[in-house]
């Protein structure tokens, strides 16, 4: 006899939340959906055939899994209490799958009010784009227990090629941010260097495309191609609001555990500047060679788009 697939529902649809659905159905699980703003748990239901349903509460007790994925900390505290929260509405044996990008801490503090409903938690942040969400390559971190995570596991193996487990409760909620920090640093040098040989009379996209065939051609910058070319056209991977909020994550990560990070200090002049601008909307890694070029040629005294050969050049 063959055993049923484990029933699922998704608490939080957004950029790589949705093309999760997608994919779990299109493996056969049945979905049940959630969102604070019901249009977008409508549109991927009718998209999929999910099943919607008007809280987490209720989605929680209809699901032998449930993945939460959601913008930042408050909004994880604010969908787990009350009434109509997660914790109202787990089952026994339960799993939640806690991919928010969220402070260890509160991961740490989840992980027993969960297991007290007889459920338990683990905290699987994930890494990746949202095109790599949609081909279902994306890299889970996980904390917490390892068995848990083996009974989850071929679910989670729909939607990663990489799943990751580093340690007890909150250890996939350090690991996040830990990535975040090398990806912001790689993002703003990129910017940089993208700008760099911009000014010096190199085409934009001959400049990157040069990036993609060298020792610097990362999957980030890979990926990332067509946002950096053509910036105007930019697909949102995560806005710049986002990457702000997870700045302050690993600030205060990096704070806790006294860690120096003099190249964290460097991105934040950066971004800051760009929140200042009014860019908060914008997509949150080419915008900062938006930024550099509009800097480099107020300074210049000329039109952004301009191009100059340093002195001596033909």
């Amino acid at each position: 006899m063959i055993d049923a697939l484990p029933t699922l529902a998704v608490v939080g649809i957004g950029r790589i939340s949705r093309p999760m659905v997608v994919r779990l159905r299109r493996a056969g699980h049945g979905v049940t959906v959630t969102n604070r703003i019901q249009v977008r748990a409508l549109d991927v239901a009718a998209e999929t055939g999910a099943r919607v349903v008007g809280s987490p509460r209720e989605a929680a007790s209809s699901a032998d899994i449930v993945i939460i994925c959601l913008t930042d900390d408050i909004a994880v505290g604010e969908v787990y209490d009350g009434p109509d929260g997660i914790l109202a509405g787990l089952r026994p044996g339960t799993t939640v799958l806690e991919t928010s990008t969220i402070a260890p801490q509160t991961a740490q503090a989840l992980a027993p009010r969960v297991l007290e409903r007889g459920a338990v938690l683990l905290d699987a942040p994930v890494s990746g784009s949202v095109e790599l969400a949609t081909r279902g390559e994306l890299t889970f971190l996980v904390g917490g227990p390892k068995e848990a995570l083996d009974h989850v596991r071929p679910v989670m193996d729909v939607l990663a090629t990489r799943i990751l487990h580093f340690g007890e409760s909150g250890a996939g909620s350090i690991m996040k941010p830990a990535i975040n920090s090398l990806l912001l640093s790689l993002a703003t040098a990129l910017a940089e260097a993208l700008v760099l040989a911009e000014r010096a009379g190199i085409d934009r996209a001959d400049a990157y495309d040069a990036f993609t065939q060298s020792a610097a051609a990362a999957p980030f910058v890979l990926y990332n191609r067509d946002n950096f070319v053509r910036p105007r056209e930019a697909a949102i991977h995560m806005t710049l609001s986002l990457v702000a909020k997870d700045l302050a994550l690993i600030d205060a990560l990096a704070s806790s555990v006294g860690a120096p990070m003099a190249q964290l200090e460097a991105n934040r002049k950066l971004i800051d500047q760009a929140m200042t601008a009014g860019l908060e909307d914008r997509d949150g890694v080419s915008v900062l060679a938006e930024l550099l070029r509009h800097t480099a040629a107020a300074q210049a005294g000329q039109p952004p788009g301009r191009r100059t050969r340093p002195s001596g050049s033909p």
